[in-house]
């Protein structure tokens, strides 16, 4: 199998290439980034037999589409979010199926032209969004009428490495950490939308603590939109309560409360200055090298999801729960092992025909959930669920 892996050295580029490597469906791989210097770390782990590296101007449709065009079996979108386009168009010109980790909501036209082309896109296939969806999914299933539905997910440093004021470390973007904190959520709640705009994202009734196996109390920020997934699932019509939520150490939001309210999170360019830096921009500089981790320090991703309903007359409830912790051999994060091992067993899928749906997909939907979930498991990164019933 011949896999295309677009930002295949970035953060979750190299854990998707690592993945890649050790997989015997795959004997060839081409890896294309800005750059194509490896990392000397991860040398010793990877195949360098099979990949070949490219250096490409993503920024270029036809860039991407000259390596699509080299007989691809699948292909990997690990790109910035606004290079998903180019991405996608040059799979739909080549005919080359393609996953990709970045939000994409419903979109008929791509839809159909996937369709026509005779390729999947798989939007949404990395760890959240992702892992989650795949869950939702096959939670979705066993139940008769779902009414609640929560789903949580981020990444802290363990205590060890919870050393700052913000209890936080960057494992990811920074930028875009901060960039998750100026959007609107939206929740269903006593069977209503409820819409919680940006400014109100650390002060809303919605926030609240849960219990995380193994680590204790977590704070749960609302952030996303959680009633686009339950009319995924058709379970919009039974649905009583649902809501996505970032898991941060206790305190995140009564730091972040009020330094929003001082505009410290604004895009409007600091007037007085001798640039045209904006608050945001600011922060990125200031607090991001900060915040770095050190080479002995593990990032820790966690996941909660709950999941209750009726079943054949009685009341049922499903709790998941998933933990990975940083790989200190490789080096790799987390977060980038949730995201790009993610988006390698999928591409794999593809690639294999294990998933042969045309058109737009969704992992709430199409991917093959025990299968899946068992190469996760192979992975290291497995799910552990609780059911209860009771009385109606």
């Amino acid at each position: 199998m011949k896999i295309v892996l677009l930002g295949g050295l970035g953060l979750q580029g190299k854990a998707a290439l690592l993945d890649l490597s050790r997989s015997n469906a795959v004997n060839k791989i081409i890896c294309a980034d800005t750059v194509t210097e490896i990392p000397e770390h991860l040398r010793p782990y990877l195949d360098l037999d099979k990949i070949t590296f490219i250096q490409i101007d993503a920024s270029s449709k036809n860039s991407i589409l000259r390596i699509f065009q080299e007989n691809v079996d699948a292909a990997i979108d690990l790109l910035p979010a606004p290079l998903m386009g180019n991405a996608f168009e040059a799979a739909l010109e080549a005919g080359v199926s393609i996953v990709s980790t970045n939000y994409f909501h419903k979109n008929e036209q791509i839809n159909e032209r996937a369709g026509t082309a005779g390729i999947s896109i798989m939007p949404e296939c990395g760890l959240d969004p992702g892992i989650d969806l795949a869950i939702f999914g096959h939670a979705a299933k066993e139940f008769d009428e779902l009414y609640r539905l929560n789903s949580y997910c981020g990444g802290i440093p363990e205590k060890k490495a919870s050393n700052n004021p913000l209890k936080y470390k960057v494992s990811w973007n920074w930028d875009m950490v901060l960039t998750t904190q100026k959007r609107e959520s939206i929740f269903i709640s006593n069977g209503q939308q409820v819409k919680i705009p940006p400014e109100k994202q650390h002060d809303n009734k919605f926030i609240h603590q849960i219990s995380f196996p193994d680590l204790g109390n977590l704070e749960a920020i609302p952030n996303g939109d959680a009633a686009f997934y339950a009319d995924i699932l058709d379970v919009g019509s039974s649905i009583v309560e649902t809501g996505r939520y970032a898991l941060r150490w206790p305190g995140w939001c009564s730091f972040w409360k009020p330094l929003k309210e001082l505009g410290f999170l604004g895009d409007e360019p600091l007037q007085g200055c001798d640039s045209d830096i904006t608050p945001h921009q600011f922060l990125v500089k200031l607090i991001g090298p900060q915040i770095q981790y050190e080479d002995d320090e593990k990032d820790i991703v966690v996941m909660y999801n709950i999941f209750e309903g009726l079943k054949e007359g009685r009341k049922k409830r499903i709790t998941n729960s998933i933990m990975i912790e940083r790989d200190l051999e490789t080096g790799l994060f987390a977060m980038s092992i949730g995201v790009g091992y993610t988006a390698s067993i999928v591409a794999q899928m593809l690639g294999s025909g294990q998933i042969d749906r045309k058109g737009l997909l969704s992992p709430a939907i199409d991917l093959p959930y025990e299968p899946f979930m068992n190469e996760l498991a192979e992975r290291g990164i497995s799910v552990k669920e609780e059911t209860d019933f009771g009385e109606a």
